[in-house]
């Protein structure tokens, strides 16, 4: 009998790819997504009173992509408050329902920011490093994965996690969206005199990274970091995207202490750390363990990513 598989957030960036990536592969897949519509359920806002209902009945596996996102500017009141009513709470009645109804195994979609927001030269992420997240979002994602181990430890529910950096292609929003079109309109970036490294993760690459975790009997009870095997300069990026873009790379070698400057002068420290700062990490844990591999090389991912760019 194929394996029915429910996809949380079903609508957005990785759940839509995923569930399209799941059915390619021969598995039944029921997307839930908030307010439903064609061949989605609905199950609306994500938080501790969400009504599962009939949703998980003869699923075998959840995925959980669902989660309030992370925002640069947050207009809420209490950030923190909002985000652990949505990606606590709420995944702690998702997997408790889960338990409820019978479902073996919940693979949940948290985030490299639970670690923090960079590493040292050469001192990549590893997953059995100490948690340590600097902002609310990477708070309520490891608050998160605590509850879901409670849930799983007193029901017997299967735990999977996965966190991913920086997840880019078709459809991508936010700063890549936006270096990208910079690129796209050979926009002069003074970006050249950065050296940093920074892990990415092709969309392709992530879903099949969470179908293995899907499928594989050992990979219950792991932590899985996950990237596409080849760190990137900023300036490597926007030189890969410019090919990609068959543009010419505008990279102006502008000292990195002007760069820092300039952020903490126009409120943007943020943006600029991570244009600047290196965020590694080593899968060897996870090739280790499922036997993975990325399915597409970095030049590949840009390539599919650049598409609606140049549409």
């Amino acid at each position: 009998m194929t394996a029915t598989v429910a996809v949380t957030g079903a609508n957005g960036f990785v759940g839509r790819a995923l569930c399209r990536h799941l059915r390619a592969r021969g598995l039944s897949v029921r997307a839930l997504t908030r307010a439903g519509g064609e061949d989605t359920w609905a199950v609306g806002d994500l938080g501790p009173e969400t009504d599962w209902g009939q949703t998980l009945q003869g699923v075998d596996c959840v995925v959980h992509c669902a989660a309030r996102v992370h925002m640069v500017q947050d207009n809420d009141p209490d950030p923190l408050l909002a985000y652990r009513r949505a990606n606590v709470e709420g995944s702690r009645s998702l997997a408790s329902a889960a338990a409820a109804a019978g479902v073996r195994r919940l693979v949940f979609l948290s985030s490299l920011k639970v670690h923090g927001e960079r590493t040292a030269p050469g001192r990549p992420f590893t997953a059995d490093m100490r948690p340590a997240p600097e902002d609310a979002y990477g708070q309520s994602k490891w608050e998160a994965e605590q509850a879901l181990h409670a849930v799983a430890a007193s029901t017997g529910l299967e735990l999977v996690v996965v966190r991913p950096p920086l997840v880019y292609g078709p459809g991508v929003k936010a700063n890549f969206h936006r270096l990208m079109h910079a690129v796209a309109r050979g926009t002069p970036l003074p970006l050249g005199a950065v050296d940093n490294r920074r892990s990415l993760l092709a969309l392709d690459n992530l879903t099949d990274l969470l179908h293995q975790c899907v499928e594989q009997p050992g990979a219950t009870g792991h932590t899985f970091l996950v990237s596409d095997g080849h760190d990137l300069s900023t300036p490597d990026l926007v030189r890969a995207l410019a090919l990609a873009l068959n543009r010419p790379p505008r990279l102006w070698p502008v000292p990195v202490a002007w760069l820092r400057m300039a952020g903490k002068l126009l409120g943007r420290s943020g943006q600029i750390d991570r244009l600047i700062g290196s965020l590694q990490v080593d899968i060897g844990h996870t090739r280790q363990v499922l036997g993975w591999t990325p399915r597409v090389t970095v030049e590949q991912g840009l390539r599919l990513a650049v598409q609606d760019v140049m549409a």
